[in-house]
């Protein structure tokens, strides 16, 4: 049988660990057909190892989305490996530990501007360094945490997803004339390495325990991955700026 992703070149960001939602995309990107590239950053000999663990090997390109060098030669090495590309996977977070686990009121605008620069303005960046391969249109996909709602002990992050939010309804505004869709999935929480770098991350999962209507597994990133890999496909051709929740229906819960 063909896969959905039958003949696309995707290009992934974020696989550090085989618990990440880009793993998992990844993973079943592959096995619904497609051509799979991979970027890494601070250690993409990590990711290297890890992309060992997919159905089929995988280039691992070094990419720091502040780098300017980075960003401006991408489009060169995927264009070496791929040719072209029909889709992007931005799974790019970070914020200082300052700016996380109740420190909201102290937190520095040096700490906040890193959040931001790196969990939200990359995604325009990622989106500009890719779309020179992208002449025949395709799909960007982003990762967000319901930005709706101010979270226990996310902090800063939570204004940075908002302002991811942002970035992709304005990506899809400016990218769509291109054939060029931008859409995000809004994920419930996961037990990968970003979420262990948020303190007292338990207390925010805890949510899902009580508020699920769906029983919600910390430990299975693949509804994610496959939400992913549906917006990559051809079968949502004229639905951008849209954030998609795979979160077993907390987002639609009242008290």
């Amino acid at each position: 049988m063909s896969g959905i992703l039958d003949g696309k070149r995707i290009l992934i960001t974020g696989v550090l660990m085989e618990s990440s939602i880009a793993f998992h995309a990844a993973k079943v990107a592959q096995e619904q057909g497609a051509e799979v590239i991979l970027t890494a950053f601070p250690r993409p000999t990590l990711t290297e190892r890890i992309a060992r663990k997919l159905p089929k090997p995988a280039k691992v390109i070094e990419l720091d989305v502040t780098n300017t060098e980075h960003l401006d030669r991408l489009a060169g090495l995927v264009r070496d490996e791929l040719g072209s590309l029909d889709g992007v996977v931005h799974s790019i977070g970070f914020a200082p530990q300052d700016a996380l686990g109740g420190n909201f009121l102290n937190t520095p605008f040096e700490s906040v501007s890193t959040a931001m620069h790196v969990s939200a303005f990359s995604l325009k960046s990622l989106a500009m360094a890719c779309k020179p391969l992208m002449s025949e249109g395709g799909s960007i996909v982003g990762l967000t945490f319901d930005a709706q709602f101010a979270w226990p002990q996310y902090d800063w992050m939570g204004p940075a997803k908002a302002a991811l939010e942002a970035t992709s309804r304005y990506l899809a505004r400016d990218l769509g004339p291109d054939g060029i869709r931008c859409n995000l999935i809004s994920a419930g929480p996961l037990g990968s390495m970003a979420a262990k770098s948020i303190p007292g991350f338990d207390g925010l999962a805890d949510v899902w325990n009580t508020r699920a209507p769906l029983a919600w597994d910390m430990k299975d990133p693949e509804p994610a991955g496959r939400g992913i890999v549906a917006l990559l496909s051809d079968f949502f051709p004229r639905t951008t700026g849209e954030i998609i929740h795979v979160d077993s229906g907390v987002h639609m819960m009242g008290a």
